[in-house]
């Protein structure tokens, strides 16, 4: 379980005691997840396994909705969405907040993905709002999303080539040479490099970037990338299907359709 769960200590989880399941020969039993970074966060998951202790269901409960709300929604209202980085207008009737980590692969993947969908497929119908969500366990993503702040700080356009150049190099990046790649970076869009070192080692940035994480937090996101599309939550690495399936549920024009 603990490799099913991506957990890195076992020390993390623990096994509630076993009770009847819903169907002969079948019992329940939860797994709580604590994270040791962030004392009172914690998932719990529902297990279902038969008598042989060979198969093993994972649950997921969902709400019950009704036809007037069919998708499940995020509560967005506790969510800091002014002063991010952006693309596509303010006035798009669909808005997609992405919750990435630099040092993600899926994210790095999803990155051409989300762009084509906001800059071509459904150019000017929708706006991407970035929200940075480094995992504990990348030793540098935290960084990394710092400079690219402070990159967007001084030109909000360069953000997003700053963080395309993060992904390109991710797996040569490591916390010893990642300062180099961000100097690096910072030439090459023709970034103030005195004005990058102030905003690093300063508090602005670092404290949008815990914010951003107070935030993933408080609506429970777990991994990287998650998107939430007008409230309604894409975890993973989605395909083009996926995200066609969502953003058209979301436009005006579909809503009346069948």
């Amino acid at each position: 379980m603990q490799k099913r769960l991506l957990v890195p200590n076992p020390k993390n989880m623990s096994l509630g005691p076993s009770t009847p399941g819903p169907f002969p020969g079948v019992s329940s039993r939860t797994v709580t997840i604590t994270n040791p970074a962030a004392p009172g966060q914690k998932a719990e998951i529902e297990l279902f396994i038969d008598d042989s202790g060979k198969t093993i269901l994972i649950a997921q409960h969902y709400a019950v909705v009704d036809n007037s709300h069919p998708w499940e929604q995020v509560d967005l209202k506790q969510l800091h969405l002014d002063d991010r980085a952006t693309i596509g207008p303010a006035t798009a009737p669909v808005t997609i907040i992405e919750f990435g980590d630099f040092e993600c692969p899926y994210c790095a993947r999803a990155f051409s993905e989300i762009e084509t969908v906001v800059n071509t497929t459904y150019k000017d119908r929708v706006r991407l709002i970035w929200k940075n969500f480094p995992l504990n366990v990348h030793p540098w993503a935290e960084q990394g999303a710092v400079a690219a702040e402070c990159a967007r700080e001084q030109n909000p356009a360069a953000f997003w080539s700053f963080a395309r150049d993060l992904y390109r190099d991710q797996n040569e990046i490591n916390p010893q040479n990642l300062r180099a790649h961000i100097d690096t970076y910072t030439t090459s869009l023709s970034l103030d490099a005195k004005g990058m070192n102030a905003c690093i080692l300063g508090k602005t940035a670092e404290d949008r970037v815990q914010q951003d994480l107070k935030d993933g937090n408080a609506i429970h996101i777990n991994s990287t990338p998650t998107f939430i599309v007008n409230g309604v939550p894409v975890v993973g690495l989605p395909s083009g299907e996926v995200f066609d399936f969502v953003i058209k549920g979301q436009l005006p024009e579909h809503h009346n359709t069948k």
